[in-house]
């Protein structure tokens, strides 16, 4: 059985469920509270899987996987249908560009770990932090969007979901946490709308995970 090392509320943990489930994979999940106990991603035992202290692992059997994009695209090798990376070259290269843009321009500006250290290091107000964190949402949202404005399915690339909608949807749901001005988005936003009809996508969403509080 797999296992999934996880925060309910860790949008990178958050991709990994909603692949996991649009494969049909089942799982046993392993809640990481990250703030908790000073935050359990920081124990010794969790360190040993991770290095990087951060969710989500998973672990098959003797492989140990870490990020998001590795996992999912690890899935992908052992368990290619449904794919989750299109049919072609070029299709598989622009859903990769969209998660690209989302997990590594958008998201690492606004993890955990950066805003606390904003406000432990340089005094950040609760209102000043939130305005980082929407501020760097709302323009890389806005780049995405001009991105998928090329597209015209109900999901970000191709007809049938995919890693870059894996990737957007945790990150618009945590815009809409943080109160993000979507306005200017609303490709993106209907296409969150869409894939949260999806069972799969039901099913990884924060509020129904067992470690939810």
């Amino acid at each position: 059985m797999l296992k999934l090392h996880t925060y309910f509320r860790s949008s990178a943990s958050f991709r990994v469920r909603i692949a996991l489930n649009l494969k049909g994979l089942a799982y046993d999940t392993i809640p990481v509270h990250l703030l908790a106990d000073g935050g359990q991603q920081k124990r010794p035992q969790f360190r040993s899987l991770n290095p990087m202290g951060l969710v989500p692992v998973l672990q098959d059997g003797p492989e140990t996987v870490t990020q998001s994009l590795a996992i999912i695209e690890y899935l992908e090798e052992l368990h290619p249908e449904p794919t989750l990376l299109g049919r072609s070259t070029g299709e598989r290269a622009r859903i990769r560009a969209v998660a690209l843009d989302i997990a590594c321009e958008i998201h690492p500006l606004n993890n955990l770990r950066v805003l606390n250290f904003l406000v432990d290091e340089f005094g950040f107000t609760t209102e000043q932090k939130k305005r980082w964190y929407q501020h760097w949402v709302e323009t890389g949202l806005a780049a995405v969007e001009a991105t998928l404005m090329q597209h015209s399915t109900d999901f970000c690339i191709g007809d049938t979901p995919t890693l870059a909608d894996c990737c957007l949807v945790p990150q618009v749901f945590n815009a809409m946490r943080f109160d993000c001005n979507l306005a200017h988005v609303p490709r993106v936003v209907a296409i969150h709308d869409h894939c949260m009809t999806l069972d799969a996508f039901r099913r990884a969403a924060p509020g129904d995970q067992p470690d939810a509080a």
